[in-house]
Formats: structure tokens, C-alpha cells, sequence
């Protein structure tokens, strides 16, 4: 039977995720999985692997290799999509970048993928995508300028340049789907599994 003892880490350093698991009660300690995204996702992308399943596979790439490492822990690996038209979009290298990405999503709809994959004793265990719709208002270029001169530094972490915690929500006309996917974890189907198992008092 799993135990409410046993150690869980995570497979990053992103303070959101610590934070939504530190709200929620959860115990975790924080582990980089350094793995080569890009590369990764350029070698997914030219396979024809759709935007869903390269989230969802490189969550598990974060979790497997952490895993290995710590297999006597349970390991939460994450990792997120940014799918328009079925393009799938990184963090930008640069503003430059991230102007160009948000003039593209300005109006328009996009969909973001969180997926979470857990691994224990080095094999994989639970996985769950989340996919959530979102519409990008009409915003003039001058308050797209204003927006990245003030958040670069903050926003550029996360794909699309936006924090919907932040001042990112000012460029959003609706949002379809659950908000803590939005920010790269998909808790509540996380909590209910890890409750369901005995990993968390439930």
C-alpha cells in the first residue's frame, strides 16, 4: 500500500507549482529535471506529434529521470503546451519573440496542454492532460509594449509570456477550463489520485 510517508518530489524548480502544492497541503521538495526541451520538442514536432502528447511526454521525461535518481520517492513531472493552430509555441528566447507570439495571438484563441505524469520506484504510475481554450482581447500595441517592458523579466518563463496569476489576465478575454492548468498543474485531478492512492491523507 503507498504511504502517506513517503517522500514526493517534484521534477522542477517552477515556484508556481511549489506554491499550488504548498497551498494544497502537500509536501514536496523540488528537484530540476534538466532536460533538453527544445531539442526534444523540435524532434517530437518532426515526427508529427501532436502538441498534447509532447506536453505529455516530456512530463514524463522530467519524471522518469528524476525517478531513477530517487526511486524510492514518488516523482511529479509537468510540463506545458502552448498549441495555436497547431503550431506548438516554447517560452520566447527573447521580447522580440514574445511581441512577435503575442501580435499572433492578439484575437485570436489558443489552447494550452498541462500535463502531469507520476513515477514510482522508476516506473511510470498515473498521467493526466488538461487542456484549457483561451481568447486573447483586442489589445492596442502600446499597452503590448508597456505589458512586456513592465513583466519580461517575470513572464518570460512561461510560454506565451503571460501569467494569468499576474498582470497576463489583462490580456485575456475568456479562459475556458480549469485555472490551475492555466498555471501548469492540473491539481485537483492530482490531489484526487494521490488521495484515492494513500500518497496524501484523504
Amino acid at each position: 500500500m503507498p504511504s502517506t510517508n513517503k517522500e514526493i518530489i517534484l521534477a522542477s524548480q517552477s515556484e508556481v507549482r511549489k506554491r499550488l502544492l504548498d497551498a494544497a497541503g502537500v509536501r514536496a521538495i523540488c528537484v530540476a529535471a534538466r532536460v533538453d526541451e527544445r531539442s526534444i520538442t523540435q524532434a517530437l514536432i518532426a515526427e508529427e506529434a501532436k502538441p498534447r502528447d509532447i506536453a505529455d511526454t516530456l512530463a514524463e521525461l522530467k519524471a522518469r529521470k528524476i525517478s531513477d535518481r530517487y526511486p524510492q520517492a514518488l516523482v511529479i513531472g509537468c510540463d506545458q503546451t502552448l498549441d495555436f493552430q497547431g503550431e506548438v509555441w516554447g517560452k520566447p528566447e527573447d521580447p522580440d519573440v514574445a511581441r512577435d507570439q503575442l501580435v499572433r495571438l492578439r484575437g485570436q484563441t489558443h489552447r494550452l496542454h498541462s500535463a502531469v505524469v507520476l513515477y514510482d520506484a522508476g516506473e511510470p504510475i498515473w498521467r493526466h492532460v488538461a487542456t484549457v481554450r483561451l481568447k486573447m482581447r483586442d489589445f492596442s500595441d502600446t499597452f503590448l509594449d508597456d505589458y512586456l517592458a513592465r513583466n519580461w523579466e517575470t513572464a518570460r518563463h512561461s510560454v506565451g509570456c503571460y501569467m494569468l496569476e499576474a498582470e497576463g489576465i489583462r490580456l485575456f478575454e475568456t479562459v475556458e477550463g480549469d485555472y490551475f492548468s492555466v498555471l501548469g498543474l492540473p491539481l485537483m485531478p492530482l490531489l484526487g489520485y494521490l488521495g484515492k492512492r494513500g500518497f496524501i491523507p484523504a
